[in-house]
């Protein structure tokens, strides 16, 4: 499968650069199997039905871009990732950054005592001593399409946002208000939570040119006890199981078997792109639109079908929806 197969054209001017306020006004596309509705978000409590099972990735992004300069005066951009067993995995702009070199950051210096692939290197640095920086004088990691300074941290958090550890928000949540989430489950929607961390690899291109041989950055995940036995439960009583975003779907595919869902938890590198088979019993997907050919707009063509889904794409855009992280939302039938 070739990467050229799931790009599009697409205006910079329909790349949303701040949110619709309040959050509930944005656009929502309503992709049904035999139907297709274009809406506004707040008008989704139509869509749903007692029943129905929506599932929601509470993760929380971490401030975790930092300003810092090499130990030769050179500008460098620091987002920290992970901690890891050494110190902490970080994405580090700049030039000529290899391990053995020092950064500074916040006047304090740190030692590169390990690389990985696309601009991940490890920095010696404590877990509490990263944490703090973060805290102090970390920014918000807003993706590179996002020209302006966001107004607020807020902008770029869920409102259910709960456990800090993704440098990315899990975008498709944004449209939620809390008025609207009171509204949802008093239709008698029965609401949960997974985690998933999203990391850096949502910044990253896809840079093979078959798809099936790009590799997927790990990103850890839990999904509980609880939620597991409500899938389980839902999909053998007929009831609709709806997944709030691709981070989600990859949380909960991470830990199916044999078309059930487990209680699972640690680090997953799953790459669903069409030929995919889906193990959740998931009925329908909520999410943005996405950046062509990337791993997004694969795993929601391997859910609902790669040339329904482009043609999706082109009437959004003859319509001038709102594209990526800021943007509009769809809601997919599976096929």
């Amino acid at each position: 499968m070739e990467l050229s197969e799931f790009d599009y054209e697409l205006d910079e001017d329909l790349i949303a650069q701040r949110p619709v306020r309040p959050r509930h006004e944005s656009k929502l596309f309503f992709l049904g199997r035999d139907e297709k509705k274009h809406m506004v978000f707040k008008e989704i409590p139509s869509l749903l039905k007692e029943g129905d099972l929506l599932i929601k990735n509470r993760s929380k992004v971490m401030p975790a871009k930092l300003k810092g300069r090499k130990d030769t005066g050179g500008r460098i951009e620091v987002l920290f990732n992970r901690p890891v067993e050494e110190g902490w995995e970080c994405l580090i702009k700049g030039n000529n950054i290899r391990t053995g070199r020092s950064v500074v950051i916040q006047g304090k210096e740190f030692e590169i005592i390990g690389d990985k692939d696309e601009g991940l290197f490890v920095l010696d640095i404590a877990h509490e001593e990263a944490v703090e920086l973060m805290e102090s004088h970390g920014k918000m990691p807003t993706p590179p399409y996002i020209k302006k300074e966001i107004e607020a941290d807020e902008e770029y958090q869920t409102v259910y946002a709960e456990k800090e550890g993704s440098v990315a928000a899990p975008t498709a949540g944004f449209h939620f208000t809390e008025e609207l989430l009171e509204n949802i489950k008093s239709k008698g929607v029965e609401i949960h939570d997974i985690t998933l961390h999203v990391g850096p690899g949502t910044f990253l291109p896809v840079n093979e040119e078959i798809v099936e041989e790009h590799e997927m950055g790990e990103e850890y995940f839990e999904v509980g006890e609880k939620t597991a036995r409500a899938i389980n439960e839902a999909n053998q009583e007929g009831r609709r199981v709806i997944l709030v975003g691709t981070t989600t779907v990859r949380a909960v595919e991470s830990a199916a078997r044999d078309g059930k869902v487990y209680s699972k938890k640690g680090w997953t590198d799953l790459f669903i792109y069409p030929g995919y088979e889906f193990q959740s019993g998931m009925d329908i997907l909520l999410t943005n639109f996405h950046l062509p050919r990337s791993t997004l707009i694969m795993l929601v063509s391997a859910f609902a079908g790669r040339e329904r889904i482009l043609a999706a794409y082109e009437e959004a855009v003859e319509r001038g929806y709102r594209f990526y992280s800021f943007g509009d939302a769809m809601m997919i039938e599976g096929r």
